[in-house]
C-alpha cells in the first residue's frame, strides 16, 4: 500500500462519518501505522497537520472557496491568461489537434508513455513533441496494460513504453517545489466546446474552485452546466487541466472520472498547499 492509498482510506472514511472530529489514532488505525509514523507520513504528503487538512475537507470550506474564487476566475478569464501559476509556478500552455490531427489519429507521430508514482497514487502518462497527450490515474497499484485511453485515441502512432522516462515527466507535473519554474505543454484531441472548458481551467489557479455553472457563464453560456460536467469527464490530462477544481455549487465535491476520494484528495491538498504557503509569509 502507497502512501495516497492510506491518505485515501482516510478520506473515505471521513466520507462515511462526516459528522466525526476523528481523533489522530483513529486515522492513524485506518492507515494502519502508528500514530507518530501516520503524522509524519501526512506532513510530508500535503504539508500541514491532519487535522488542518480536514478543515480543507469539509463541505464548508468548500463553499468559502467557491465564493472567493468567483472574482479570481471571471479576472482571469477577461485577462485572456494563458494558464494560472501553481504552486510551484508551473504554467501549462494547450494545444489542440487539428480536426485532420484527429482524423489521422496520431498516424506518423510517435508517442512515449509509461507508468509513474505521483502523490495521488499510481498513473500512466503519455507525451510526444508538442507536448502531454494522456495522463491518467490507476486504481489497481499492479495494472500493466497500456492505458485503453492513450491507445484509443492516438491509434495509428508508434507508441514506445518508458517507465524511467514518464516517471520524469510526472515529476516535474506534481512537483512541489516553490523555486522550480516550469512550462509544460499539453496537446489534446477534443471538440471546441471541450477545448473551450479545458482552457477556462487551466485559468483556475490552485487552491481556488469554481461550480460547473459558474464556468458555463463565465464561457457566455449559462445554459451549458451539463455540457461543462462533460467536458470534465472527457479531459484526456489528469491534474494538468485541473478539472478537480470544478464541483456543485452545494461544495460536495465528487464527480470525479479518476474517484470522488482521488478529487477530495487533490482539492484539499492544493488547499493545504495555500495555507502552508499563506502562514509562512504571515511568520516571515
Amino acid at each position: 500500500m502507497n502512501d495516497y492509498e492510506r491518505i485515501a482510506r482516510v478520506i473515505r472514511l471521513l466520507d462515511e462519518r462526516h459528522d466525526a472530529q476523528l481523533s489522530l489514532e483513529e486515522m492513524a488505525a485506518v492507515a494502519s501505522l502508528s500514530e507518530s509514523h501516520f503524522h509524519r507520513l501526512f506532513r510530508r504528503w500535503a504539508g500541514v497537520t491532519p487535522k488542518d487538512f480536514l478543515q480543507c475537507l469539509t463541505a464548508q470550506f468548500a463553499k468559502e472557496r467557491l465564493r472567493e474564487s468567483v472574482s479570481v476566475l471571471e479576472a482571469a478569464l477577461e485577462a485572456g491568461l494563458s494558464g494560472p501559476g501553481r504552486l510551484h509556478d508551473l504554467m501549462v500552455t494547450l494545444e489542440a489537434a487539428s480536426p485532420g490531427e484527429w482524423k489521422r489519429q496520431g498516424a506518423g507521430a510517435r508517442i512515449h508513455w509509461g507508468f509513474s508514482d505521483s502523490p495521488f497514487g499510481r498513473c500512466s502518462i503519455g507525451w510526444n513533441a508538442r507536448g502531454i497527450c494522456h495522463l491518467g490515474f490507476l486504481d489497481t497499484v499492479n495494472g500493466d496494460d497500456e492505458p485503453a485511453e492513450l491507445a484509443a485515441d492516438w491509434a495509428a502512432a508508434e507508441r514506445i513504453r518508458d517507465d524511467g522516462a514518464a516517471q520524469r515527466q510526472s515529476d516535474k507535473v506534481f512537483s512541489r517545489n516553490p523555486g522550480s519554474k516550469l512550462q509544460l505543454s499539453a496537446f489534446v484531441r477534443g471538440t471546441r466546446f471541450q477545448v473551450k472548458v479545458w482552457r477556462a481551467l487551466l485559468r483556475i489557479p490552485p487552491g481556488c474552485l469554481t461550480s460547473y455553472g459558474q464556468i458555463a457563464r463565465a464561457l457566455g453560456e449559462p445554459g451549458a452546466a451539463r455540457a461543462v460536467g462533460s467536458a470534465c469527464g472527457h479531459n484526456p490530462v489528469a491534474y494538468l487541466i485541473p478539472c478537480h477544481r470544478v464541483i456543485r455549487e452545494t461544495g460536495i465535491v465528487r464527480d470525479y472520472r479518476w474517484g470522488a476520494a482521488r478529487k477530495r484528495a487533490m482539492v484539499a491538498w492544493e488547499a493545504a498547499g495555500r495555507l502552508s504557503t499563506a502562514r509562512a509569509t504571515t511568520s516571515g
